[in-house]
């Protein structure tokens, strides 16, 4: 019986130590990105994204817990302003903080969760004039820790998060086209 544990145990240790060479070869960071083409000017998108209180007419996470509590500090838009949110499992809690506005050009923001597991990503998003159309893209990036490359094994951050972010784009498309329609 000693022995049968004994086989056991080392083909446990084996396994996990396996297992964790294998985790420690998952790639350290990440970057998820989607893109829409939207039927109106730069301003108009950039507005949408450069004031948080703009974001619950969009926002994919927001629909995910309607119930999900948010508070706003600093200025209404641009750098320094401040979106935190506590919410159920599905969204969790954190705060997004706009680091760089760059009018009709770029936004990058601080993106920090805080359950149910800690992290800081970067979120950005870039616009590009096309015409009497934009182009926004909406990416997120960061590092991965060992927990972070160990969940990865199992979930497909581009496939959970892209879904969301092309949710949100489509309703950023809606949004933006109809307030560039009723300036025009």
């Amino acid at each position: 019986m000693l022995k049968v544990l004994l086989v056991f145990a080392a083909v446990l240790v084996v396994a996990v130590v396996a297992l964790a060479i294998v985790i420690s070869t998952r790639p350290s960071e990440f970057r998820v990105s989607r893109s829409a083409t939207i039927a109106a000017p730069p301003s108009v998108v950039f507005a949408q994204v450069n004031d948080f209180h703009k974001w619950e007419a969009w926002n994919p996470w927001g629909k995910l817990d309607p119930d999900m509590n948010t508070t706003y500090e600093g200025p209404d838009q641009g750098p320094g302003a401040k979106y935190a949110w506590v919410g159920d499992k599905n969204v969790g809690e954190g705060i997004m903080t706009i680091e760089e506005s760059q009018p009709n050009d770029r936004i990058r923001i601080k993106l920090e969760f805080l359950k149910p597991m800690k992290a800081t990503n970067t979120a950005e998003f870039t616009f590009h004039s096309e015409g009497d159309q934009t182009n926004v893209t909406w990416s997120m990036h960061g590092e991965n820790n060992f927990m972070g490359k160990a969940v990865g094994l199992f979930m497909d951050m581009d496939k959970m998060i892209g879904d969301n972010f092309e949710k949100g784009l489509a309703d950023m498309k809606a949004i933006a086209e109809s307030d560039a329609g009723a300036t025009a």
